[in-house]
C-alpha cells in the first residue's frame, strides 16, 4: 500500500507544470513537518518557492520551523 509520501512523489513524476509542482513540493514539506523532519521540510519548501515564489504558505511554514528550531536549541 502506498504511503502519503509515495503518492506525492508519484504526482511529482507525472506533473509537468512548474506551478502545480510547487504545490506538490509544498505538500511534501507539510508531511515532513508533521513527521518532525524539519530540515527535510525546509528543503521542500525552498524547492516549492523556486517554482512559485508567490507561495506565502511556504514562507510562513519556514518561519515557524526556524522559530521552533531556534527555541529547541535554547
Amino acid at each position: 500500500m502506498f504511503a502519503i509520501l509515495d503518492y506525492n512523489y508519484e504526482a511529482m513524476r507525472l506533473e509537468i507544470d512548474p506551478y502545480d509542482r510547487s504545490y506538490i513540493l509544498y505538500n511534501i514539506g507539510l508531511i515532513h513537518t508533521s513527521n518532525g523532519e524539519h530540515t527535510k521540510a525546509l528543503e521542500y519548501y525552498l524547492r516549492s518557492l523556486e517554482r512559485n515564489p508567490f507561495l506565502p504558505q511556504a514562507f510562513n511554514n519556514m518561519a515557524v520551523i526556524c522559530h521552533y528550531m531556534r527555541l529547541s536549541l535554547l
